[in-house]
């Protein structure tokens, strides 16, 4: 029998945490550039169809020009949504935290002991390159999947670096 998938609640703390970092995915265009790339591109489709204002056939073409501009502002928007998926991570002297941010707003929380914590990096055979996972507390999640596998060779270093610091007896 499968046990339930239990969200543990948000941590909630009086004492801040030793470390804490907030990753998401590298987005490179941001609004400004948004703005300007889809000015450009319509400045661009719209120049070979003025030719045929005044002609018949710029009816014709215009519903196909719509179209491939709404696409794209359509494609670009949707790449930008998924922009705001992020992971915080949080580490205190005996807890350590991930809450992943979803794109359709569902938040995923974990926490296990620094004390058992285990961290994985498998560099090759792993779904990805340098594949980050955290095991404890009975389970393993993957950590920084959106992150380039030099990110997350660097995340892991930075991590265990701040874990290897803890005075576990506190």
């Amino acid at each position: 029998m499968m046990r339930p998938f239990l969200v543990p609640p948000p941590v909630t703390r009086a004492d801040t945490p030793i470390w804490e970092t907030t990753l998401w995915p590298n987005r490179s265009l941001g609004r400004t550039g948004f703005r300007v790339t889809m000015s450009i591109l319509a400045l661009g489709f719209a120049i070979p169809v003025l030719p045929f204002v005044w002609a018949g056939a710029y009816w014709i073409l215009l519903p196909f020009v719509g179209i491939a501009f709404a696409g794209l502002w359509l494609a670009f928007k949707m790449n930008n949504r998924h922009g705001e998926l992020r992971e915080h991570i949080s580490l205190w002297p005996n807890l350590l935290a991930v809450e992943r941010h979803e794109v359709s707003g569902e938040v995923k929380r974990w926490q296990a002991n620094p004390y058992w914590l285990r961290i994985k990096l498998v560099e090759n055979g792993g779904p990805v390159d340098n594949y980050l996972t955290l095991i404890g507390s009975d389970r393993e999640i993957e950590l920084g999947a959106f992150l380039s596998p030099e990110e997350r060779v660097a995340l892991k270093a930075e991590l265990e670096a701040h874990i290897n610091k803890l005075d576990i007896n506190a």
